[in-house]
């Protein structure tokens, strides 16, 4: 025969303190013990995202060729080559970027290149249809990753083409954000105050909207019970903790693109100095990151073994804090009305035993308050049974068996 298997030991992870202990003014210290918490959560939600928001400074120029203005004065050309190009007015559109440094602190590392921050972009060239048919539409999307080779990024992109007529250009650019934004449905973002966020930051949100309106089910903390806003949003009365991710993701779409307009005049000297554009992206906090790693290395495994000790012996004294605190205020309010106290817990214990029974006084008065009010209805053969049973549906929920 096998040996019995010993029970696991439950791992106690909540470290909160009670509300009632929180708020009394016996406890001073208890606000200091809260406040420390809330650093720990600061700092493990800034260590969880890992990201910075950060200038990404674009730059949109063009050079032109051949044009009529300089060429004026010169012999001309004995022949045009159209393979090569020369001798035909044309003109290249340039457009750059890159990343500017936060003041006061350098990046370490290799500069990331300019297409590294975009997905794709598409470069509209408003020209006249009939002379310029082809070519007015240029894509560019970021190669895919074949077989762990990592395509090369680009420092800029150039467009040429022939022609010595004004051109319109419209860029629209697809930026790449760590970690992926989104554009937060309107319904959903008048809400939660957003307007493009990532999937966690608008579960976090959500998460945090619920809390501070108390929409957690004061029985079933799985149940979340929806105000008039999220109702009218999500059109149920109550819903499941686990659903929230799903229900999200149905109000995220993808974010807008940036779109940059220029005006390309061949007939004339191009501008000295290009066009430059702001726009933010979000990336990697890599100073954070090297931080953290530096961190890790520098501790040991005994630090480690030592840190996980604390942190559970925190956990217990917290747990310990709250027993006791539900101890005191049985016996608060037995000391201070002994009968209406035991009045009430009479109606607990009835309300309980109509739970296992499966039905109460609106089902049949299966059992009866006059019945509670003799003794001797405790006496019964059953009622040993139904607490048994009670006990044990209890000491299974919380993983006592």
């Amino acid at each position: 025969m096998e040996a019995p298997k010993a029970a696991k030991k439950r791992k106690l992870t909540d470290k909160t303190l009670p509300a009632s202990v929180l708020q009394s003014s016996e406890f001073p210290d208890s606000k200091m013990y809260q406040d420390l918490l809330e650093m720990e959560r600061k700092l493990d939600w800034t260590m969880m995202r890992k990201k910075t928001t950060r200038t990404l400074r674009i730059f949109l120029s063009h050079t032109v060729s051949d044009q009529a203005w300089q060429t004026e004065g010169l012999a001309p050309p004995e022949a045009h080559d159209f393979d090569t190009g020369k001798g035909i007015p044309s003109w290249a559109f340039k457009f750059e970027g890159r990343l500017l440094e936060v003041p006061g602190r350098r990046d370490k590392g290799p500069l990331r290149k300019f297409s590294s921050f975009i997905k794709s972009l598409v470069v509209d060239l408003d020209r006249d249809q009939n002379l310029y048919p082809d070519g007015n539409i240029v894509e560019w999307h970021r190669p895919q990753v074949v077989s762990g080779i990592v395509p090369p990024s680009l420092d800029g992109f150039t467009v040429r083409r022939t022609g010595d007529t004004p051109t319109k250009v419209r860029v629209t650019l697809h930026l790449e954000h760590y970690p992926e934004q989104y554009r937060v449905n309107p319904d959903l973002g008048s809400i939660l105050d957003l307007k493009e966020e990532s999937r966690t930051g608008v579960i976090t949100a959500l998460w945090n909207y619920i809390k501070i309106n108390g929409l957690q089910d004061k029985v079933d903390r799985r149940v979340i019970r929806t105000d008039a806003r999220l109702k009218a949003i999500f059109g149920v009365d109550q819903l499941p903790f686990q659903q929230i991710p799903e229900l999200v993701n149905r109000y995220l779409h993808p974010p807008d693109p940036v779109i940059l307009h220029y005006t390309l005049k061949p007939n004339e000297p191009p501008p000295v100095a290009p066009q430059a554009w702001d726009v933010e992206v979000k990336v990697e906090d890599t100073s954070l990151k090297s931080k953290m790693t530096q961190v890790v290395l520098s501790m040991n495994a005994e630090s480690m073994r030592e840190l996980a000790r604390l942190d559970d012996e925190i956990a217990l004294l917290a747990q310990q804090i709250h027993n006791s605190q539900l101890k005191r205020n049985f016996l608060t309010s037995f000391a201070e009305n002994p009968a209406e106290f035991i009045q009430t817990w009479l109606e607990s214990q009835s309300r309980d035993l109509e739970s296992v029974l499966g039905s109460g006084p609106s089902e049949g008065q299966t059992v009866r308050e006059e019945e509670l009010k003799r003794s001797e209805f405790f006496r019964l053969p059953w009622v040993e049974e139904a607490v048994a049973v009670q006990e044990g549906m209890r000491m299974a929920s919380k993983g006592l068996m």
